[in-house]
């Protein structure tokens, strides 16, 4: 790749950043940071990508925390392997018990019910356990510490923290089961401002117990007891044994090979595979150019994708079919044909047999991580931990309450899962990870960054700064508000309802690390928020 070009894209102002003995990229600059100093203490990429982490719950509590799923692909020592930190539903919990509590139709969003067992904190403890250098208390330090001594709320921080409150204020104001989140993240029921300084005493707490006890207080100490406390008080389903006996799973990376590059991501129950899809479709075409005969090939790709995707995703034990057969060549070539010039509806069809935060880091012996954890929807369920500001996420809001869908409410199920860390490979050498958060974005953001740098040979920067487009359902697109008007008409006349959308945000935010054959590390960041990469 061409490191070097400098004249695509450069309307966000960002450069490629370059470095040697280490790297963290990050949506923060206070979570990269304290991933930088443990690189610098002795750690290795693993070492940092738990302390960046568990400093981002500190830091940017609007979109994850402690009580956070995750996943991770992690490259050491020339090898690749997966983590599925992802957490299943309460024993007790089932379908019926849902609808008798009035939700007929669908999950609801907020509140006990779409409440999972939290995955990340033992995710940490296990990648420290599998991977780590330093101490587990040593790499949690700098987390304890921004927890501890207060904060500045940056400007994108800012925006997302009022717009939640606003939005919890409707939800839970005044409603004891989310008492804990008017508490730790408000100011006498206010939002924090731009330039405030927050201190998370509670949390800070939380933390020093999880890193104390190496995770043993999440899952069967004080911060579980708590946890069992309010489920039962406020109408939840909890268990000790949910929190007990649950454990991540370490899984083999799944992958397709787009034009000499292997591109990876974490298998079901993740929607990693969606992006893999659609690139398995688009290897079929020739895409030389960003004009709009690309992009339309893009865009329907990714609605096949997301067809298959939403027709079968679900824990591996509920899925209708091995997921390898998603992405057989074969069937690639199969969904390509049924592209045409005009814009389709998405169908879901039968392959041949045979849904947040993200950091990526690296160190200087050549070892990376790709790493991703979310609350899912903002601050998650509402349903803070009071006194231990543990966040809980709403994950289960993704499952369905059709019992003919693969993703039907079932008791100790992993829910269909919209983050995923991405990695590219090329043979046997690591190129680097990567990631774009967003919820559905996600598989849209990495197939349309792979994309940039693969076939319109764009450096990891310019891939992430070019506008961005986004499939929202049947022929419905959004598009950035400095997308190319000429492609724009052109996608109109081909059957797409595109609308311009101000909502940055939607579009996602993404990090790209490389690695370069001469050990160079190179770094790219999201222009479209705080995001930083702190090297040395």
């Amino acid at each position: 790749m061409n490191y070097n070009v400098l004249e695509k894209y450069q309307s966000r102002s960002r450069y490629c950043v370059c470095a040697k003995n280490g790297m963290v990229a990050t949506g923060s600059a206070l979570a990269s940071s304290a991933g930088l100093e443990i690189l610098q203490k002795g750690g290795n990429a693993v070492d940092a990508a738990i302390a960046t982490a568990a400093a981002l719950t500190v830091v940017e509590p609007t979109a994850n925390g402690l009580g956070s799923d995750a996943f991770a692909i992690v490259w050491m020592k020339d090898k690749m392997y997966g983590l599925n930190a992802s957490g299943y539903t309460p024993k007790h919990l089932t379908a019926d018990y849902v609808k008798l509590a009035g939700y007929s139709k669908e999950m609801p969003k907020h509140g006990w019910l779409p409440v999972m067992v939290p995955g990340a904190v033992k995710g940490w403890v296990r990648l420290s356990e599998q991977f780590g250098k330093l101490s587990f208390a040593e790499v949690l330090a700098p987390a304890i510490r921004l927890a501890e001594e207060g904060y500045p709320i940056s400007c994108a921080l800012s925006e997302s923290w009022q717009k939640a409150v606003e939005q919890y204020k409707k939800i839970g104001e005044g409603k004891r089961e989310f008492k804990g989140f008017f508490q730790t993240f408000t100011k006498n029921g206010e939002s924090y401002q731009f330039g405030d300084i927050v201190q998370l005493k509670d949390h800070a707490k939380s933390l020093r117990l999880i890193a104390e006890t190496r995770g043993e207080a999440f899952y069967k100490g004080e911060i579980a007891d708590q946890l069992i406390k309010q489920s039962l008080r406020d109408g939840g389903v909890f268990t000790k044994e949910d929190l007990a006996n649950y454990d991540v799973e370490w899984v083999k990376p799944i992958g397709v090979n787009y034009r000499g590059y292997d591109v990876w991501e974490i298998p079901p129950n993740g929607q990693g595979i969606t992006a893999l899809m659609a690139l398995n479709i688009l290897k079929e075409f020739s895409l030389e150019e960003r004009n709009p005969a690309s992009l339309h090939k893009q865009i329907e790709a990714m609605k096949l994708a997301f067809a298959d995707g939403k027709y079968y995703i679900s824990d591996v034990k509920d899925m209708r079919l091995d997921y390898h057969r998603l992405i057989l060549p074969e069937y690639g070539k199969a969904r390509a044909k049924e592209i045409t010039d005009m814009a389709g509806m998405p169908i879901s069809s039968v392959p041949p047999k045979s849904g947040t935060v993200y950091l990526c880091t690296a160190d200087g012996e050549g070892n990376m991580v790709s790493y991703i954890q979310s609350n899912y929807m903002g601050f998650g369920s509402g349903i803070v931990l009071e006194g231990y500001g543990v966040a809980l996420q709403n994950r289960g809001a993704d499952f369905s309450l059709d019992e003919d869908d693969a993703n039907y409410l079932k008791p100790q199920k992993r829910t269909y899962h919209t983050i995923i860390p991405g990695f590219l490979t090329k043979g046997k050498e690591a190129i680097g990870p990567f990631g774009v958060m967003g919820g559905y974005m996600q598989p849209q953001g990495h197939v349309q960054v792979i994309s940039n740098m693969i076939d319109f040979h764009m450096n990891p920067q310019m891939a992430l700064d070019s506008p961005r487009w986004q499939w929202v359902s049947d022929r419905k697109v959004l598009v950035e508000r400095d997308f190319d008007e000429a492609i724009v008409r052109d996608l109109l006349r081909r059957g797409h309802e595109v609308e311009y959308s101000d909502v940055v945000s939607s579009f996602g935010r993404g990090e790209i690390i490389h690695r370069t054959k001469e050990g160079v590390l190179i770094g790219a960041c999201e222009s479209r928020t705080d995001a930083n990469i702190a090297c040395y």
